[in-house]
């Protein structure tokens, strides 16, 4: 069997969509505009503005999901709350 070449655009095989997928995923897209992570295109730029709306997103899902998560995922999720706060504050500052 030969793998035949994804049209152009295309992505590879996504994981399955999951709360933790999902929570990763706001999390990265964070990163990216916080200047940790790479742009698709492998450059990196600092958008704060973005980053704090994605950090909110998450606190607000956050607020939402209260009560209706398991402990794997509450914890998940506070935690990547924790560190993108963290981190938007050390960026802010220009640390």
């Amino acid at each position: 069997m030969t793998d035949t070449p994804k049209p152009a655009g295309e992505a590879a095989e996504l994981p399955t969509m999951d709360f933790t997928v999902f929570v990763m995923s706001l999390s990265h897209s964070a990163l990216v505009d916080l200047g940790d992570a790479p742009q698709p295109d492998g450059t990196t730029s600092k958008n704060l503005a973005l980053a704090r709306q994605t950090i909110d997103i998450l606190g607000l899902l956050q607020d939402k999901t209260k009560g209706n998560l398991t402990g794997a995922e509450e914890r998940l999720l506070t935690q990547v709350l924790h560190d993108l706060r963290m981190r938007f504050v050390e960026v802010s500052r220009g640390s």
